[in-house]
C-alpha cells in the first residue's frame, strides 16, 4: 500500500535514509512524505504498528524491475528435446539421430530418446533396450544417462544429460 491507501491510525516511520522516526499517526507521516516530494509505502503490514518507509515509490518499481530483468539475462533455459526411434532401425538412421542428439547436448539441452512399439513389436523390447544402450554409449563422449531405459505403456523412454566440464 502506498500514500493515501494507508488505513492505519498509528505506524513506525523509517525516512529516505533509513533512520527510525518513531511511531507517528498515518496523517503526519503522509505530510512528512508530502514535503521530502516521496511516497508514503508500506513495507511490513504484519508488525504492530505497521512499519511504513518514506521513498521514491516509481524509482523502487524502476529499480526492482531492473534487477529481475539481469536475473532472467543469466538464467539458463534447459529444454529437454525428444528423438523418436523404432525397435527395427536401420544402423545409419541411428547415426544420424545421434549426431542430432550431440547437437542438442552441445548445446546444453537434455534429450530424450524415446522407442514407440506397434503391435507384435511389444513382444520383443529386448531389442529396444539393446539400441537405447548402444545409442547412450556412441553419445557418451556429450552426454551421460539420467534416467535408464524403462518402459511406459506402448513406449521405451530414456533421458540423456549433457556432460559437465
Amino acid at each position: 500500500m502506498i500514500n493515501e491507501q494507508i488505513r492505519d491510525k498509528e505506524i513506525r516511520l523509517i525516512d529516505e535514509n533509513g533512520n527510525q522516526l518513531g511511531i507517528l499517526s498515518a496523517r503526519e507521516a503522509q505530510k512528512l512524505a508530502d514535503e521530502r516530494r516521496l511516497d508514503l509505502v508500506k513495507i511490513s503490514p504484519a508488525a504492530k504498528p505497521p512499519v511504513c518507509k518514506i521513498m521514491d515509490y516509481s524509482k523502487y518499481k524502476f529499480d526492482q524491475a531492473k534487477k529481475e530483468k539481469e536475473a532472467r539475462k543469466k538464467q539458463k533455459v534447459i529444454s529437454v528435446k525428444e528423438l523418436r526411434l523404432s525397435p527395427n532401425i536401420d544402423t545409419h538412421d541411428v547415426e544420424v539421430k545421434v549426431k542430432k542428439a550431440i547437437e542438442f547436448l552441445k548445446d546444453g539441452n537434455k534429450v530424450k530418446i524415446s522407442i514407440r512399439f506397434r503391435g507384435r513389436e511389444l513382444g520383443r523390447t529386448d531389442i529396444a533396450v539393446d539400441i537405447m544402450n548402444g545409442f547412450a554409449e556412441q553419445v557418451s563422449e556429450y552426454g551421460v544417462i539420467e534416467k535408464e531405459p524403462k518402459m511406459e505403456a506402448r513406449t521405451m523412454a530414456m533421458f540423456l544429460s549433457p556432460k559437465s566440464n
